[in-house]
């Protein structure tokens, strides 16, 4: 069985405290093609780090954004 390289995408956002991370997290869970996903909040740039199952940047900026929160792509 072959198995997909799986790619990290990081982003800098606006989730920023435990109360944004608990507002995203059902959003980002119930999301096809998210294999795992962090938010370091103590970071000045709240870096999300994604590591794809098929989903694409742009979905997971879509999908960040109708959260509720800014994101943009960083690296």
């Amino acid at each position: 069985m072959e198995s997909k390289d799986k790619i990290t995408f990081t982003f800098k956002t606006t989730i920023n405290c435990g109360g944004c991370v608990a507002k995203v997290t059902p959003v980002l869970n119930t999301s096809k093609g998210i294999e795992s996903w962090t938010v370091d909040t103590e970071n000045k740039d709240k870096v999300l780090s994604i590591t794809s199952n098929g989903i694409t940047e742009k979905e997971i900026i879509d999908t960040v954004q109708k959260a509720g929160f800014k994101i943009e792509r960083i690296n």
